[in-house]
């Protein structure tokens, strides 16, 4: 048998796949159409030195103009003025046409005189930063884009043939593109075309949220470019992220964060956004397993610590405090994933440095939560407000109790934030502003207290004058007779059950000191 023809056709196919990933496409005419100018200077020189015309848009025209380029109007092409204050200039099948038209069309083209365009350059109105600015519903709804998100999909859609940059971040990228190929190859295209339509895609999701949610002025609207993980939960599971990390920390060293690395820490971003004072907090599966408030930082490391020494191995460690160098030879003999600061000195980066699967990150602004919360379930999503209410002294009923000494009502405001940020059914134990004991995710309330006394005698902590708080209100009273055999002297809980009179008739037998908070606080 004769391999010779198949041969043949297998390196003519590979030749075809390679020439057509490969092969530079000039570019002979781009459309620019931007929100933000300046950025744009460089890539725009660039493209006039190539010999490229430049199309765009009155405003981005006018800075053409003062940078001393030569650019042809968009209403010189169509034959239209921009009309109804700038809502519409290059919704024209003369731009359109330019864009989506194929090789193969090129005969029908030229016969009505619609040249093509070979790259489009754009910027979306800032929808995003209108709402958190707070602007009113009518100024917003000016800054929700439709000519350039229609740019972008026309020109992510024709790929084979069309270039898109659809923001600042990809600028410098595309200029070395350009630089490096004289034109761009399909292979870049492509990689743009995809970045064009996560674009469009995070752009029509918040316009969707800020609407549906009837355009809540506060509302922090949150999307990013979207990461492949190592994996998800387990290897055997794939794993994206879609947001913007930047803005609440920096790597400085170690490995790409992991998919159960992002879980954890957002359940620690949140504890530690609501923690007052110098917190340090240490989790394992998105629970605190350790926590303490105290102003010395080494001490706050080794009370967070010792509140559960054996699942804090491997853990997260997040703190307020910076991270010095005796601290962070005290850190070091501990196996941990991440550590988040706030700083960290040259001694203490280089100690930390040594290990090189240990990841450090510095906390990067003051970053607020997101004020809405979304999960997904039964194959479409959940949204609630995020549990912002802060359950301070001011809303509690004090009637069950006597005159509560400040250092007890400073451990009720942390036991009340770990057990929120615990997941249901949940107990905290604290004493002297140390975490000393956790119950989560038991089915039971009475089992959340013996797991959290259990924790507390198993690294013996002495629970007798400790501060117990529940997420949600003790249906029977056996949870607080549990307490009080333990030693436990102080209680805040919800309330709100009917049999809360029987509830506090067991602190009172029990000498227990009890407060009922009013918020409860399930974390499902």
């Amino acid at each position: 048998m004769n391999f010779a023809p198949q041969r043949y056709s297998l390196v003519c196919a590979i030749f075809n796949l390679w020439y057509y990933f490969m092969k530079s496409q000039p570019i002979k005419r781009a459309l620019i159409s931007v929100f933000t100018k300046e950025p744009y200077f460089k890539l725009a020189k660039q493209l006039h030195e190539m010999g490229v015309e430049l199309i765009s848009t009155g405003g981005t025209g006018q800075a053409l103009s003062a940078w001393g380029l030569p650019w042809t109007s968009v209403e010189s092409m169509t034959g239209y003025p921009s009309v109804f204050g700038g809502r519409v200039k290059t919704l024209h099948p003369i731009v359109f046409g330019g864009l989506l038209q194929r090789v193969e069309d090129q005969g029908e083209a030229e016969s009505i005189g619609m040249e093509a365009i070979d790259l489009a350059v754009v910027e979306l109105y800032p929808f995003r930063d209108a709402v958190a600015s707070g602007s009113d519903e009518q100024a917003c709804i000016e800054k929700i884009d439709i000519g350039g998100v229609s740019l972008i999909r026309a020109a992510a859609k024709n790929h084979a043939r069309v270039l898109v940059l659809s923001g600042v971040q990809h600028i410098e990228e595309v200029q070395e593109h350009l630089q490096a190929n004289q034109g761009s190859t399909a292979e870049f295209r492509l990689k743009m075309a995809v970045r064009g339509f996560e674009e469009t895609a995070a752009y029509d999701r918040d316009i969707h949220r800020w609407m549906s949610l009837g355009f809540v002025p506060e509302l922090h609207l949150e999307s990013g470019p979207i990461r492949t993980l190592r994996y998800g939960e387990n290897p055997h599971q794939k794993g994206f992220f879609e947001g913007n990390l930047d803005r609440i920390f920096r790597q400085l060293w170690g490995k790409e964060l992991s998919y159960n690395n992002l879980l954890d820490l957002d359940a620690g971003w949140q504890l530690m956004w609501e923690a007052e004072g110098p917190s340090t907090a240490v989790l394992k599966h998105n629970v605190a397993c350790g926590a303490s408030r105290n102003t010395h930082p080494k001490l706050a490391w080794e009370q967070a610590l010792a509140g559960d020494p054996v699942s804090a191995f491997g853990g997260v460690v997040l703190t307020k405090h910076p991270v010095d160098e005796r601290w962070a030879e005290s850190l070091n003999s501990v196996f941990f994933e991440i550590l988040v600061a706030p700083d960290y000195s040259a001694e203490a980066l280089a100690l930390l440095r040594q290990k090189k699967n240990r990841i450090l990150l510095k906390w990067e602004s003051e970053a607020m939560p997101m004020p809405y919360v979304e999960r997904s379930a039964l194959g479409g999503v959940l949204l609630q407000e995020s549990d912002r209410f802060q359950s301070g002294p001011e809303h509690w009923d004090l009637s069950h109790c006597s005159i509560l000494p400040e250092w007890v009502v400073e451990d009720m405001k942390l036991a009340r934030i770990l057990v929120k940020h615990a997941k249901s059914n949940a107990i905290a134990l604290v004493k002297n502003g140390q975490m000393i004991g956790i119950g989560a995710g038991q089915v039971s309330r009475i089992d959340a207290v013996r797991q959290a006394i259990a924790k507390a005698a198993q690294f013996n902590h002495d629970v007798r004058g400790a501060i117990l708080a529940s997420d949600a209100f003790f249906p029977f009273a056996d949870g607080i007779e549990a307490a009080a055999q333990a030693g436990i002297t102080y209680v805040w809980q919800p309330g709100g059950s009917i049999r809360d009179a029987e509830v506090v008739a067991a602190a009172r037998e029990g000498g227990i000191e009890m407060v009922l908070g009013g918020s409860r606080h399930f974390k499902h």
